[in-house]
């Protein structure tokens, strides 16, 4: 595994870490003492998100859904004509 230290991982940061997404890891090192490992992160697995699609059918809207107790509602409020 390649050792790089802090001034060389400033000055070439994109390629070094265009490497490690390539999967070839390295050691960023201060005065010749190992700090840190920079690595390629596996991404997740997708999570898959459930939907109401188990109630398609089972939920009828009416046509009039957008209305519905508009009148009640402009009473409540006061718009009453």
């Amino acid at each position: 595994m390649r050792t790089v230290n802090i001034h060389e991982a400033k000055t070439q940061f994109s390629r070094l870490i265009d490497q490690a997404v390539k999967g070839d890891s390295f050691i960023i090192s201060k005065a010749g003492k190992p700090l840190v490992k920079v690595s390629r992160l596996d991404a997740p697995s997708a999570v898959k998100i459930q939907r109401l699609d188990f109630m398609v059918g089972q939920i009828a809207v009416p046509d009039d859904f957008g209305t519905m107790e508009a009148k009640e509602i402009e009473r409540l409020f006061g718009y009453e004509e």
